[in-house]
């Protein structure tokens, strides 16, 4: 299988690109799943101070001498989302937004924390109605009336899949220009504000107005962590590890701002090659 590898990582910032350098230089097959080119969290920097080595260096700059140490060292980064990942026993199976398989032996996740808030609803009606991954579930909502909440411009592509299918499609963007949207999508600019229903959602509730649907799809850069890996322990919103990073799950492994204060870029980059060093160490195990 070609889409078979010893390690997957999800997320390129410093911790995910430090997990992957280092099992690059133990000869690891080893991927990584990014919803963009680069951390935007990095890249948002103004200016950075402690990160050892570059005295005042921009974020911006930061994350590109990321990325070219990671091409130098060949690292393969895909760009696109995860939706889901399944521990399948000796391996994990990963499902990309795109509704792409992949299987590796273990797993590293380094995609960082959510800070926004759920949306009052949308964790109790998860699999009822509300979802994450537009690809993935759009065949249960053909014929039916659907709405797509999007938080940036690479969303409108799964819209636009949804538009084939469902009967009607509503999309409310969560930023300023809607760029490539099907014209069987009808845009509504709101803010939704909560999901309602019975036994599964039948309302999406706005500032403005109340729209009528049989889904949601709510599609966000990162999903909580127990969302995304089913069975992970969760403490306070943060993966639970020990000092190799070692999740509850076997052969998964957690770093970065995922596993809690402090969020520092260095205490990222740290953890991911504790992180890749422990993969390793599992990997030569079985």
């Amino acid at each position: 299988m070609e889409n078979r590898y010893d390690v997957a990582i999800i997320g390129n910032g410093p911790a995910g690109l430090s997990a992957a350098l280092t099992l690059k230089n133990r000869n690891k097959n080893v991927i990584v799943f990014a919803n963009s080119k680069t951390s935007s969290k990095v890249e948002k920097a103004q200016e950075i101070h402690n990160y050892l080595g570059f005295p005042e260096i921009s974020g911006t700059d930061l994350a590109q001498r990321f990325l070219e140490h990671a091409k130098v060292s060949q690292v393969h980064i895909v760009e696109v989302g995860i939706s889901v990942v399944y521990h399948m026993g000796e391996y994990y199976g990963l499902r990309t937004r795109n509704n792409e398989m992949y299987e590796a032996k273990t797993v590293i996740l380094a995609f960082g924390v959510q800070f926004g808030k759920l949306y009052p609803g949308e964790e109790a009606f998860l699999g009822r109605g509300v979802s994450y991954c537009a690809t993935c579930d759009a065949m249960l909502y053909r014929g039916k009336k659907v709405v797509v909440i999007g938080n940036s411009p690479q969303d409108e592509a799964e819209a636009n899949f949804l538009a084939d299918l469902a009967e009607q499609v509503y999309y409310i963007p969560n930023y300023k220009k809607v760029e490539s949207l099907s014209e069987k999508i009808q845009v509504i600019y709101d803010t939704p504000v909560e999901i309602t229903g019975d036994a599964v959602v039948d309302t999406l509730v706005c500032k403005n107005t109340s729209i009528q649907t049989d889904g949601i799809f709510v599609l966000r850069e990162s999903v909580a962590p127990a969302q995304l890996v089913p069975g992970l322990a969760v403490e306070d919103g943060y993966v639970v590890v020990n000092r190799k990073m070692e999740t509850n799950l076997p052969g998964c492994f957690a770093c970065g701002d995922l596993t809690g204060a402090p969020f520092q870029y260095m205490k990222a980059a740290g953890e991911g090659n504790v992180a890749a060093i422990s993969a390793v160490a599992y990997l030569a195990a079985q």
